[in-house]
C-alpha cells in the first residue's frame, strides 16, 4: 500500500526535488562502509544507509535503528516519538521492524516532506514557527484558530538546552509529526459517517434540521394530517437505484469487505461445574461463514427436493434458541436459499411454541439443546414437524438416547455438525430471492391473545436495513453486542445493519447478570438496547453518583455542566468531566461504545440525555414494529433537541395522524397535529399469516397501517409517541387515562425496576404496583426507619415494603417524578374553560394515589410478562388482585405524599 494513503505531503505543495544539501536526512551514514552486496535494482546509497544500522545482518531494522538511520538538517538524531509514527506507517505487516523495500518508501516519504519543508522555511534556519506554521497549513487546507495553532506549536516546538541541540521553533521532523497529526484529526473530525458498501452515499452532508420531516402539498385532508416524508432524503423504495432489495444482498455486502475478517464472537464454555467462561471471544469469519451457510441451504434445498420435508411452496424453517453464532448462521443459509425463517423466542413456553409449529406448518426446526425434549414432547401434537437440528453438540449417550427417542416418533434427530456435512457432500448453487418473496414470518409476541404471524417480504428487511443505515455512524468493522431476542424484529434488524456495514457481532453468554461481563471483554460499539435495560443503568449511575460529599458535588456538577453543553450545542463529549466522572460509567459496557439506540418502547427525555453525557456518544431513539420491519421513524445522531421524540419518518416510509375523537386528539391540535400514527411504505407488511380479520382491521384500503399508538408531529416534522389506544381506559368521572404511557415514566424512577399501573371504571384513581430496585430501595429504607438495610438482606427489604412510611415515602418519590413530567389526564372533549383546566391540574388523575410494593418479580414464566418483556396486563391484575381491592377499599386518599 503506498504511502499515500498514510498522510502524504499535500501535492500542490511543490515537492519531490533531491534532498536540500541543508536538510538532507542520513548525511551523516554517506561516510560510512557499504554493508552486503546491493540487491538488483536496489538504490546503492539508500542501501549504504540502512545495511550501516542493520547490525545483525537480519534484513529488517527496529526502530532504535531507524532512528540512527535518519539524521536532520542540524545533524541532530529524528525524534523518537516521529521515528516511531515513521515505523507505523511503513511496517506493513506489524512486525516492529521494517524491510529494505519498506526503509525506501519510508525515504521517498521523508524527501517529499523535505520539500514542503524547505518551501516554508524561509529564513533557513532549521525549523519553522508562527506565521510560517500557519500559511504552511493553511496551504494544506487547515486553517487553524489562533488558540489551536498557538497550541500545536507549543506541542511540536523544540527549545534549545544551554545554547545546543536543535534550533527554537519547530524542525523538520517534528514538522512531519504535526502536519499529519492535524491532517488525521481533521479527517477523523469530517468523517460524519460510514457507509462501507461499494454504493453512492445517497443523502446530503448537511441535514435540515428545521426540516426533519415535511408535509407532502395537497395530502391533508378532514380528520387526518397531512403525509409526512424525511426532509432529508425523501422516499426510497425498490426501484430507487442502488437499493437492497433482498436479503442475500445485505451478506454478500459484508463479505464483500474482507472474507477474513470476524464476523460471529462467542465465549466459548471452558467449566461446566462451576460454570465458566473463556475470558475473550472466539469468532466465525465472514469467509467461514459463506461456507457453513451453503452448507446448510444445499442440505435444507435437497431434503425439501427429495419430499423429506415436504416440498410445499411455503417452504418454513424454525429457530428455537437464544442469540448465538449459529441463529444467523442458519437465518443467513435461509435467505441465500430462499426458505421461509419462522423465529420463536426463546422463552416461549410449550402451548405458543405448538401453536407456530402448527400455524406456520414447520417440518424442521432448528433448536439449541435445552428445548429438544420439549419439542420431542410435541411431536404428538405436532405432524408436521420432521427434523429436530441441535445447534450444540451432544454426549454420545445423551445424542443417542434422543436419537430413539426421536425415532419412535417417526422424526429424524441430528446435531448441526451431521447437517452441515450433509450439505456439504450435496453441495448446491445458491438459489437467488425475488424482493417480492416471502423471507419471514415473524410471530408478535402477543399481550392478550395467541401471537399473530407477520408476513415479511424480501423487500421489507432488506429495504428497511438500508433505510436505517441512512446517517448511521459506526466505526469500520465496528462491533455489536448481541443481547436483545433475535426472534424480536428489532434486533434482527440491528444485526442485518451490521453485517451490511461487515461489521462484528458479540453474543451474550446467556445470562443476564454476566452481560456487563461480556461488554467490558468484546468492547462493543453499537449497543441497541431497550429501555428497561436502559433505565436500569440510569438508575445504578444515578444512585452512585448522587452520594454526600466531594464525589457527589463532582458528579452533580459534571451531569449539569455536561447537560449544558449537550442541549446548547449538541456535543456529548467533554475533557474534563469525561476523563474525571464519567469514564468509571463509560467503562461499564467496554468503554469503547459509539451509539446507543432506544427501541420498542418509549424512553424519558431525561434519561436519553444522561446516557449521552455520562457514554460520551451518540444516543438515539427509534420506532417501529415488528408489521414494519422495525422501522419507522428514528432520530438523527447530532441533533440535540431530539429527546423525547423518535425522529423524522425514515426514507422508507411516510406517516399521518388521524383523529381519535374519544381520546380528545385531532389532526388540527395546536400548536400540533396529534392522532393516532399511520405508516405506509416498502417495510409495511400486507398481511398477518392466515389472518384476513386481523389484516382488515389493520391495514386500511389505502394502504395505510394503523399502529394503535398515538403520536404527535412537531413543528419540524418529528414524530412523537404520546399514548396508546388500546391501553385507554376510563376512570368513574369520566377522565381518560393512558396506562402504557404512565409505566413508562415512573420506569425511570431510581426506585422502579417494573412498574404496573392499574385503573378500574368503576373507581376515580390509580393503583400502582411497584417492583422496587434493591440498591435504591435500600437505601431509602435504611434512611425511613433508621435501621441499617442492604440490597442482599431479604427479609429487611420485604419488611420494609409493608411498612406504611416507606410505602408512603416511595410514593412520595413517585409523585415528585409525576408532577415533574406533567402527568395529570385529559377530558374526552376539547375545553377551554379555566375552572376546568385549574380542576384537571389538582386532581392529577394520571398520578398513582396508592401503593403496593411487591419483591416478586413480574417473569415470562408466570406469563405476567411477553417473550420481550412486555405486561401482560391482565394476568399481572389476577396476580395482585387482592392487594389493589384492599387498596381500592380504603378509598381515594387526600394527599399522595409528595411532601419527602
Amino acid at each position: 500500500m503506498s504511502y499515500g494513503q498514510y498522510g502524504a505531503p499535500p501535492r500542490h505543495a511543490g515537492y519531490g526535488a533531491p534532498p536540500p544539501s541543508y536538510g538532507g536526512p542520513g548525511g551523516y551514514y554517506q561516510q560510512q562502509q557499504r554493508g552486503p552486496q546491493v540487491p538488483a535494482g536496489a538504490d546503492p546509497q539508500l542501501w549504504s544507509y540502512f545495511s550501516a544500522v542493520d547490525a545483525d545482518r537480519s534484513g529488517a531494522i527496529s526502530v532504535t535503528e531507524l532512528q540512527q538511520a535518519l539524521v536532520n538538517g542540524n545533524w541532530s538524531k529524528f525524534d523518537l516519538d516521529t521515528v516511531k509514527m515513521l515505523m507505523s506507517i511503513f511496517d506493513t505487516d506489524r512486525s516492529g521492524t521494517i524491510n529494505f523495500t519498506e526503509f525506501a518508501g519510508l525515504w521517498k516519504y521523508i524527501s517529499d516532506w523535505q520539500g514542503v519543508f524547505r518551501h516554508f522555511d524561509r529564513d533557513r534556519s532549521g525549523s519553522i514557527e508562527g506565521a510560517e506554521l500557519a500559511e504552511a497549513l493553511r496551504s494544506f487546507g487547515y486553517n487553524l484558530s489562533p488558540p489551536l495553532l498557538g497550541l500545536i506549536e507549543h506541542k511540536y516546538a523544540s527549545e534549545p538546552i544551554a545554547g545546543y541541540g536543535p534550533p527554537p521553533g519547530i524542525t523538520f521532523d517534528r514538522f512531519v509529526r504535526a502536519c499529519v497529526a492535524v491532517k488525521t484529526l481533521t479527517e477523523a473530525f469530517q468523517r460524519n459517517m460510514v457507509f462501507q458498501s461499494d454504493k453512492q452515499r445517497p443523502w446530503p452532508e448537511v441535514k435540515p434540521y428545521d426540516k426533519q420531516g415535511v408535509p407532502v402539498p395537497g395530502t391533508k385532508r378532514p380528520g387526518q394530517s397531512a403525509h409526512y416524508r424525511n426532509g432529508a432524503w425523501g422516499l426510497i423504495d425498490e426501484n430507487t437505484p442502488n437499493s437492497l432489495v433482498t436479503m442475500d444482498q445485505i451478506f454478500e455486502d459484508g463479505l464483500k469487505l474482507g472474507k477474513d475478517r470476524d464476523f460471529l464472537g462467542w465465549r466459548p464454555i471452558v467449566s461446566r461445574n462451576p460454570l465458566k467462561f473463556a475470558p475473550a471471544y472466539s469468532w466465525v469469519t465472514y469467509g467461514e461463514a459463506d461456507q457453513r451457510r451453503q452448507y446448510i441451504g444445499s442440505a435444507l434445498h435437497t431434503l425439501f427436493q427429495n419430499g423429506q420435508l415436504g416440498g410445499g411452496e411455503m417452504q418454513t424453517v424454525g429457530i428455537w434458541s437464544q442469540n448465538r453464532p449459529e441463529w444467523q448462521l442458519v437465518d443467513i443459509a435461509l435467505q441465500s436459499y430462499n426458505k421461509v425463517g419462522v423465529s420463536l423466542y426463546d422463552t416461549l413456553g410449550k402451548d405458543s411454541v405448538e401453536y407456530i409449529i402448527n400455524h406456520a406448518h414447520l417440518t424442521v426446526a432448528f433448536t439449541s439443546a435445552d428445548h429438544i425434549p420439549t419439542l420431542l414432547k410435541l411431536v404428538p401434537n405436532t405432524p408436521s414437524l420432521k427434523l429436530i437440528v441441535s445447534f450444540d453438540e451432544l454426549p454420545e449417550e445423551a445424542s443417542s438416547v434422543l436419537k430413539s427417542w426421536a425415532q419412535t416418533l417417526n422424526v429424524q434427530f441430528q446435531t448441526l455438525r451431521e447437517f452441515e456435512a450433509f450439505g456439504k457432500a450435496n453441495i448446491l448453487p445458491l438459489i437467488p430471492a425475488t424482493p417480492n418473496t416471502v423471507a419471514s414470518i415473524c410471530y408478535t409476541s402477543g399481550t392478550t391473545n395467541m401471537p399473530k404471524g407477520v408476513v415479511l417480504y424480501h423487500k421489507n428487511l432488506a429495504l428497511a436495513t438500508q433505510s436505517n443505515l441512512y446517517g448511521m455512524e459506526l466505526p469500520d468493522h465496528g462491533i455489536l453486542m448481541s443481547y436483545l431476542p433475535l426472534a424480536h424484529i428489532y434486533e434482527r434488524v440491528a444485526e442485518l445493519c451490521a453485517i451490511a456495514l461487515g461489521g462484528r457481532i458479540g453474543y451474550f453468554t446467556g445470562d443476564p447478570l454476566r452481560l456487563l461481563e461480556d461488554c467490558q471483554i468484546l468492547k462493543p460499539n453499537f449497543f441497541p438496547s431497550v429501555p428497561r435495560v436502559l433505565n436500569r443503568v440510569y438508575q445504578a449511575a444515578m444512585a452512585g453518583g448522587n452520594v454526600p460529599g466531594l464525589k457527589g458535588n463532582l458528579f452533580r456538577k459534571a451531569v449539569a455542566t455536561k447537560l449544558e453543553r449537550l442541549r446548547t450545542t449538541g456535543v456529548p463529549t467533554h475533557a474534563l468531566w469525561d476523563r474525571l466522572v464519567f469514564r468509571k460509567i463509560q467503562a461499564v459496557l467496554g468503554g469503547q461504545i459509539k451509539l446507543v439506540i432506544s427501541g420498542s418502547a418509549p424512553i424519558t427525555s431525561d434519561v436519553m440525555d444522561f446516557l449521552k453525557i455520562a457514554f460520551a456518544c451518540e444516543c438515539i431513539e427509534g420506532y417501529g414494529l415488528t408489521e414494519t420491519a422495525a422501522t419507522c421513524a428514528k432520530s438523527w445522531p447530532d441533533d440535540p433537541t431530539a429527546s423525547g421524540t423518535v425522529g423524522p419518518p425514515v426514507p422508507i416510509n411516510e406517516v399521518k395522524v388521524v383523529d381519535v375523537p374519544a381520546m380528545g386528539y385531532t389532526s388540527d391540535d395546536k400548536p400540533n397535529p396529534r392522532g393516532e400514527l399511520c405508516i405506509r411504505g416498502t417495510n409495511v407488511f400486507t398481511q398477518y399469516f392466515k389472518d384476513e380479520k386481523n389484516t382488515k382491521d389493520s391495514i386500511d384500503e389505502e394502504g395505510w397501517f394503523h399502529t394503535g399508538d398515538v403520536a404527535e408531529i412537531d413543528q419540524v416534522g418529528r414524530v412523537k409517541i404520546i399514548d396508546r389506544v388500546k391501553n385507554i381506559m376510563k376512570l368513574a368521572q369520566g377522565e381518560y387515562v393512558a396506562l402504557e404511557k404512565i409505566e413508562n415514566l415512573y420506569s425511570s424512577v431510581p426506585v422502579c425496576a417494573q412498574v404496573f399501573v392499574h385503573g378500574d371504571g368503576l373507581q376515580s384513581y390509580l393503583i400502582g404496583v411497584i417492583v422496587p430496585e434493591p440498591v435504591a430501595f435500600s437505601s431509602i429504607a435504611t434512611s425511613v426507619t433508621g435501621k441499617k438495610v442492604t440490597p442482599e438482606d431479604t427479609a429487611s427489604l420485604a419488611a420494609a415494603a409493608q411498612d406504611p412510611k416507606v410505602v408512603q415515602h416511595v410514593l412520595g418519590i413517585l409523585t415528585q417524578a409525576a408532577q415533574r413530567n406533567g402527568l395529570k389526564g385529559f377530558v374526552s372533549h376539547s375545553t377551554d374553560d379555566l375552572q376546568t383546566k385549574l380542576t384537571l391540574d389538582l386532581f392529577s388523575f394520571e398520578q398513582i394515589k396508592r401503593l403496593h410494593l411487591s419483591l416478586t418479580p413480574f417473569t415470562i414464566e408466570e406469563n405476567t410478562l411477553t417473550p420481550t418483556m412486555k405486561l401482560r396486563r391482565k394476568d399481572a391484575y389476577n396476580k395482585f388482585k387482592v392487594e389493589i381491592d384492599a387498596l381500592y377499599a380504603l378509598g381515594e386518599p387526600t394527599s399522595t405524599g409528595n411532601k419527602l
